[in-house]
């Protein structure tokens, strides 16, 4: 855990040392933003005989799981964006969408081999208190393949209070974008170390959804989705979270509010905003991008023009911006790109926004990649032909 450590002091001792100092509406640090060696691999298939010994590798490649969850109670937020019922054609939803239950068991398993104490796969299914369980057989999936991939493995639907007796207030060192901290389900809090497991995408909003852009689904719709309680969170989750998008009413009077309510209510202006704020208040300590199987033009199939892709790579470190700067690369795009240019036509790069606050360079070549050169791993999710 030492280079976890040294990262997340890091960010404390600069969030304190310029609380409250803005220029041109974000915090610009003085040290130079951090960089990690990424684990880049190729990977075509989801077979445990191929998947298993390519995540293990990476993992070594980049320190090795040990020093990360021995002893440790580990969260790992997954990607169940949307409905179960939303498919791309007759595609499962774990062959476009969803975070692939193999490379999830996989991952659970690995950290329980590395002596991880406790595992929790958490993540806030749309509109529903449902168990994660139920969300997942919804999916066709099969959850005891995740209780049996090691000791001591829980689910919690994050959507909501869930198992906690209160939210958790996690504050932003920056002093936040858009938010200056956020309420959430105690699991977040209630974990030494936080994984962002996720599918490698582009996004409609956001142009790309990667490690930190999972992580938007920290929120709890109880407070921050569109039908959440005016004073106090609502009992249950209602909705979507276009309070974020698109700003137009204020979260949960429980809840801290917008720094400034005048801001733009544009969805490509907020959201990568919150999205950085939430990853400044709950640090990635590993971030693991899922790219063998996925889809191009969008994160999920109800965006128009979304077609099925096979790019067969795996991406990981330990630092959420070089890790997303790296598949941005590898997706046919380039990381210092800005708004107005691909993939963020319509949006503001949250990549930039987290170099601004110092969480991380998007410059490759401040980067060490381990395994796979870029180049041979680079799929343009631009030129995947529509299917049929």
């Amino acid at each position: 855990m030492t280079c976890s450590h040294t990262r997340r002091e890091w960010i404390s001792r600069a969030g304190s040392a310029l609380a409250g100092a803005w220029l041109s509406g974000a915090v610009r640090l003085n040290a130079a933003s951090p960089s990690f060696p990424v684990a880049v691999a190729k990977c075509q298939t989801y077979d445990p005989a191929e998947l298993l010994p390519t995540l293990d590798r990476m993992f070594d490649q980049i320190g090795g799981l040990g020093r990360i969850v021995k002893g440790k109670t580990v969260a790992i937020k997954i990607n169940l964006t949307g409905a179960p019922t939303y498919r791309l054609g007759y595609l499962p939803l774990e062959d476009t969408h969803y975070t692939h239950p193999r490379v999830i068991a996989a991952t659970v398993h690995l950290m329980g081999k590395a002596g991880a104490r406790r595992i929790r796969l958490l993540e806030s299914p749309w509109a529903t208190a449902d168990p994660i369980e139920e969300v997942m057989l919804q999916a066709n999936w099969e959850p005891r393949d995740f209780l049996a991939a090691a000791p001591n493995v829980e689910f919690e639907n994050t959507n909501y209070l869930g198992r906690g007796r209160k939210y958790a207030r996690m504050m932003a060192p920056h002093g936040g974008y858009m938010f200056p901290g956020f309420d959430l389900n105690h699991s977040y809090q209630d974990c030494d170390v936080f994984v962002s497991l996720a599918k490698m995408k582009e996004h409609a909003t956001a142009g790309v959804t990667l490690s930190m852009k999972n992580c938007f689904g920290l929120t709890p719709v109880t407070i921050y989705g569109t039908g959440a309680g005016i004073d106090e969170p609502s009992l249950t989750p209602k909705g979507g979270r276009g309070l974020i998008h698109g700003g137009d009413r204020q979260p949960s009077k429980s809840a801290l509010p917008e720094r400034d309510p005048n801001s733009p209510r544009d969805g490509g202006y907020r959201v990568p905003r919150t999205v950085v704020d939430i990853v400044s208040a709950r640090p990635i300590h590993l971030a693991v991008v899922e790219g063998i199987r996925t889809m191009a033009g969008g994160e999920g199939p109800w965006v128009r023009g979304g077609r099925p892709a096979r790019p067969g790579v795996l991406v990981a470190g330990t630092n959420p911006v070089n890790v997303d700067a790296v598949c941005t690369a590898i997706m046919g795009f380039d990381p210092m790109a800005v708004r107005g240019t691909p993939p963020f036509e319509t949006c503001d790069s949250t990549l930039q926004l987290a170099e601004d606050i110092g969480l991380g360079t998007r410059d490759l070549r401040k980067i060490e990649i381990a395994g796979v050169p870029i180049p041979q791993a680079r799929f343009d999710f631009r030129k995947v032909p529509n299917a049929g």
